[in-house]
């Protein structure tokens, strides 16, 4: 479906324009992720620091259809615009917040993308006014769902893409 005010597409979402503070992760039919479960680890991650989208809401759209996870709208930058001396702070804020999370229990999972999915490498990591954010939760897991044993193996898979995205963020 083509749906007005589309910022991207994923394999099984689509996110709108809600207005000029506010995003809508739209969930139709069955899209084999939970919006519940997603929000969910928004919300802990939020409360851990500020690295991650923040959650705003679940609502309902009548007119699209749609179940909508609301974030707050994020606007990215170019890092590439920037000395590399200023990527480096920006890059150690968001390893030690991503480490405050993975402490807190809580790992991303898709820093870089899958080789055989479309968009780019780190796509989900912005940089924005704020710094970077994290965006698309929708394959994170918490200690407390997956267990010690299958959240260190996640975590030892995000270690490896963060110092490859140190790489990409710094000699691009």
């Amino acid at each position: 479906m083509n749906y007005p005010r589309r910022l991207s597409s994923g394999a099984n979402n689509t996110v709108i324009v809600l207005s000029d503070t506010e995003v809508a992760k739209l969930f139709t039919g069955d899209t084999r992720s939970d919006i519940g479960s997603e929000a969910e680890k928004m919300r802990f991650a939020n409360t851990v620091n500020d690295l991650v989208v923040k959650f705003v809401r679940l609502d309902y759209s009548d007119e699209l259809q749609a179940e909508m996870l609301i974030m707050e709208r994020i606007r990215p930058i170019d890092y590439r615009a920037y000395e590399i001396e200023r990527r480096e702070l920006w890059y150690d804020v968001f390893a030690d917040e991503l480490t405050q999370l993975h402490q807190a229990g809580f790992v991303h999972r898709d820093l870089k993308r899958p080789s055989d999915l479309d968009g780019l490498a780190f796509d989900n990591i912005l940089l924005t006014e704020q710094g970077l954010r994290l965006i698309d939760v929708g394959i994170s897991a918490l200690k407390t769902q997956v267990g010690e044993r299958i959240f260190e193996k996640y975590l030892d898979v995000e270690r490896d893409e963060l110092i490859k995205f140190r790489d990409y963020f710094l000699n691009r």
